[in-house]
């Protein structure tokens, strides 16, 4: 029997509070999930098992893929609605990144092989040949295309938020606004790479520096910004935008800074990206992309079709 929506937010934001207090007292991989365990990231609407493989898809993959039928992916699991935990006794993964993989893989007559890992250490393992596929919400850049291939599937990008009562703060349109100020983000993540590529803007315009502090773990960043350990957070827009929509989080979007295409991730030049661009795309034309999406309520990240490494958005 189905839940209502509201029934659903209900039942999700009570178990939103336990979460959250658990981040406060210490380090724990699945309370990550806490900012996304509500809303429409505590969907449980099957989209996926009834898709059927595209014999054309099917056959751009190589030789001996086709035979084994199976793929490794590395997986970032942890923040919300990319791919989260939103049931903590069964420690199945949730989120548009599980669905978009599992979709795929539907199109293609593949087996998933879900290998957890950090976020960090996902890119680094495709070169050495541990993944087939990596998936965490990677956005494409400049500097990863220069060792990684990309599939797009999604439309997101970097984004700011605050605590909720916050209003010193206005929309983040140059980082010189960050001056004087701490900001925390992920560890290995573009937002990261930006905030400390950038750390001259402030000495150049004659202002205090601006400290970032990188977390592994979403749920320890949002502990954060929560107790003032850091003022200001970096991260994606989906991620920041759906955070603020639970109360018991206490945050508030600030603003988009910089959109960035997301696809999955591949070790330059391989031989995969054809297939997994043509699923894609045939998920796009058959439906089931827009339903992915307006599942975990981001219909405004849709793209028109998928590419390979296209370049970094201006």
């Amino acid at each position: 029997m189905r839940t209502t929506t509201a029934s659903r937010r209900l039942l999700a934001a009570t178990a939103l509070l336990p979460l959250l207090a658990l981040a406060a007292c210490g380090s724990d991989p699945e309370i990550a999930g806490a900012t996304g365990a509500s809303g429409p990231a505590a969907a449980t609407e099957d989209v996926v098992s009834g898709l059927s493989r595209s014999e054309a898809a099917a056959a751009l993959l190589p030789e001996e893929v086709r035979e084994s039928g199976v793929l490794t992916f590395g997986s970032s699991v942890g923040a919300a609605p990319s791919a989260f935990y939103a049931d903590r006794t069964t420690k199945k993964p949730v989120g548009v990144d599980i669905d978009f993989t599992d979709a795929v893989a539907k199109v293609l007559g593949l087996t998933v092989r879900r290998e957890e890992a950090a976020f960090e250490t996902i890119l680094p393992a495709l070169d050495s040949g541990k993944f087939d596929v990596g998936t965490g919400n990677f956005g494409v850049t400049t500097a990863r295309l220069k060792t990684i291939d990309f599939v797009t599937y999604i439309d997101d990008g970097q984004g700011f938020a605050v605590k909720k009562d916050n209003t010193a703060i206005q929309p983040i349109t140059d980082l010189t606004q960050l001056c004087g100020l701490t900001i925390g983000t992920g560890a290995g993540t573009t937002f990261e790479t930006t905030l400390n590529g950038k750390k001259g803007v402030c000495t150049d315009a004659g202002k205090k520096p601006y400290e970032v502090k990188a977390f592994s773990e979403g749920g320890a960043l949002l502990t954060g910004l929560q107790q003032g350990r850091v003022d200001i957070e970096m991260s994606t827009i989906n991620g920041l935008r759906h955070q603020a929509a639970q109360e018991a989080a206490g945050t508030r979007f600030l603003n988009e800074f910089h959109r960035l295409d997301v696809g999955f991730a591949f070790k330059k030049g391989s031989k995969l990206t054809p297939a997994f661009q043509a699923a894609v795309n045939q998920l796009i034309k058959d439906g089931t992309y827009r339903r992915i999406l307006e599942k975990w309520g981001l219909a405004d990240s849709a793209i028109p079709q998928s590419q390979i490494s296209p370049p970094e958005h201006p």
